[in-house]
């Protein structure tokens, strides 16, 4: 399961985003798919696979947040964070039961949503979001590029640094705490490399970055 919790980190960036820019709506709608999947396998899923039921009911709602957010409010990026911690309620509640691997997996996402974003305001690089997201294509690259090169000021590098390591030191933790850590743990280290990739995209190639 940690693997395909990494797995569905990556997601996002590759399927998500480009399905979401052409057609939000039945993007959205995918999420009643990907919830249906995840409770069935769970309920009657064959041996192993039902395990993987609970991970896909917690992709569930990352998936709907982040459909919600990029199909509608994405040149809005303080609505980021509260649109992706939607159903936070229902994961704390899910923590004492036997959709305790979904409520890990949607919590440890949330959480790296929360540091990315957070880094991202605290580097000054924020109000660039909507700038690059509205642009015109032949100059949003540039924009972005112009993001990626103020994260590497040594203060702004240092705060993305620490945070990165932070959410390291976090996942090792985790990793020691049986299966459901080991989930969390690898969802905040491939949380860390793909911030890292797009950042490395944002500075040699911000076309593929995702963004543009």
């Amino acid at each position: 399961m940690p693997a395909l919790a990494a797995a569905l980190v990556v997601v996002p960036v590759f399927l998500q985003a480009p399905w979401v820019r052409l057609h939000p709506s039945s993007a959205t709608l995918f999420t009643a798919v990907i919830l249906a999947t995840g409770v069935l396998l769970e309920w009657r899923g064959p041996g192993r696979w039902r395990g993987f039921g609970p991970l896909l009911v917690g992709f569930s709602g990352s998936w709907l947040a982040g459909c919600l957010f990029w199909g509608w409010c994405r040149l809005h990026p303080l609505w980021h964070l509260p649109i992706e911690a939607f159903a936070l309620p229902l994961a704390l509640a899910g923590l004492s039961g036997r959709w305790r691997n979904a409520a890990l997996f949607y919590l440890a996402s949330l959480l790296g949503t929360a540091c990315t974003d957070g880094a991202m305001a605290l580097t000054g690089v924020m109000p660039l979001w909507p700038q690059v997201l509205s642009a015109p294509v032949a100059e949003a690259p540039a924009l972005l590029h112009q993001a990626a090169l103020q994260v590497l000021q040594p203060a702004p590098l240092a705060l993305v640094l620490g945070l990165a390591v932070a959410l390291t030191l976090l996942a090792r933790r985790c990793r020691g705490s049986g299966a459901g850590g080991r989930l969390a743990a690898a969802t905040l280290v491939t949380t860390v490399l793909v911030d890292g990739l797009f950042l490395i995209a944002a500075l040699l190639s911000p076309q593929l970055s995702g963004l543009v």
